[in-house]
């Protein structure tokens, strides 16, 4: 790692899940960095957004950590260097097998949930319990996700006895931050043990730094905007 700051590129904070991710697992342990924000105005190559990540990504997405002339992307692969930086942080499990349970898990939120995903985007500043209640209703792809998340998140608290997944704050929790705001938006059921993990992401110093900041953007996209129409 360089002796430089750390810069991390995301897009809009009200929307951007995949940004939210490794803003709040740095935010919350402390490691200093330089945000750098990419309004979403579209994702065609001519958008500002594209524009602006022209010659730090070849894959033209956020997030992107930077350190000196590195650009590390994928929220996963920026997990993992940071482990690595900062290894004081205790980003992972100390735990050998733990530490394979909280990388398997962050692997099942990175590639699926899918269900959950597409009938029930990010959306932090708005409040749409009728939606979440007809995607519930109406859609078994979100029911077996919700099913899945509720069934993942009791086993691991009742089993590492909290207040995180795996005891302390770590990759895990950041990963899973994005999907705590989705539940909370579309109102989804949980119980209260997943209730009570909920309620406790979202008052994480980290955590709240980013509600704030989505609070605060006043940015409604029209695209990123499915279930509402413009004030």
């Amino acid at each position: 790692m360089s002796t430089s700051t750390l810069k991390l590129v995301i897009g809009n904070k009200n929307y951007s899940s995949w940004s939210m991710r490794p803003w709040v697992l740095m935010r919350q342990t402390g490691i200093d960095f330089e945000e750098v924000l990419l309004r979403f105005d579209g994702f065609e190559s001519s958008s500002t957004f594209k524009a602006g990540l022209q010659g730090i990504t070849p894959v033209g997405k956020v997030p992107v950590l930077i350190d000196g002339d590195l650009a590390v992307w994928d929220t996963l692969a920026i997990a993992e260097y940071l482990a690595e930086a900062f290894p004081d942080q205790q980003l992972w499990p100390l735990n050998a097998h733990t530490r394979a349970r909280a990388r398997s898990v962050c692997a099942e939120m990175h590639s699926g949930f899918v269900g959950l995903r597409n009938a029930c985007p990010m959306n932090i500043e708005a409040h749409l319990p009728e939606v979440g209640a007809l995607a519930v209703r109406d859609q078994a792809a979100v029911r077996n996700d919700l099913q899945r998340i509720v069934q993942m998140w009791s086993s691991l608290l009742a089993e590492h006895q909290g207040p995180m997944l795996f005891g302390p704050f770590g990759i895990a929790d950041a990963y899973y931050a994005p999907v705590v705001m989705r539940l909370k938006t579309y109102a989804l059921p949980v119980p209260a043990d997943v209730q009570a993990y909920m309620d406790r992401v979202c008052q994480l110093p980290g955590v709240k730094a980013w509600i704030d900041g989505a609070l605060a953007e006043k940015d409604f996209i029209d695209f990123e905007e499915p279930f509402r129409i413009r004030p």
